[in-house]
């Protein structure tokens, strides 16, 4: 059944699962490159085994900057499994769009 309007294929949902997907994987690796050029900023020094002190502004925030760096280790995750989440988003993708045509081409009279 047909209400004359025609049916638009959903982007908007892929490219939004597109972007999650791809903050997820990058999430550690953005903060560890944030918390690098805030201690670089503010002439801190910043290690992964130890914490140094870091004012920003008037607070301290070493302690803060030193925990966002060591995330950056969980991208040793995240990229794998976003990597991953990629190939199926790819893939149904793929398959719906195909499905969707398909469809589109059977209610053409």
């Amino acid at each position: 059944m047909s209400t004359g309007r025609p049916v638009i294929f959903p982007w908007r949902v892929y490219w939004l699962l597109f972007g999650v997907i791809t903050l997820f994987a990058l999430a550690p690796i953005l903060s560890a490159l944030f918390s690098g050029l805030l201690a670089e900023v503010n002439g801190c020094t910043l290690t992964e085994h130890e914490m140094h002190p870091c004012l920003v502004g008037n607070m301290e925030l070493g302690g803060a900057i030193s925990f966002f760096f060591v995330l950056g280790l969980f991208a040793l995750v995240t990229m794998p499994l976003g990597g991953g989440a990629l190939i199926v988003w790819l893939v149904i993708l793929i398959i719906h769009r195909i499905a969707w045509r398909r469809m589109q081409k059977a209610e053409i009279p």
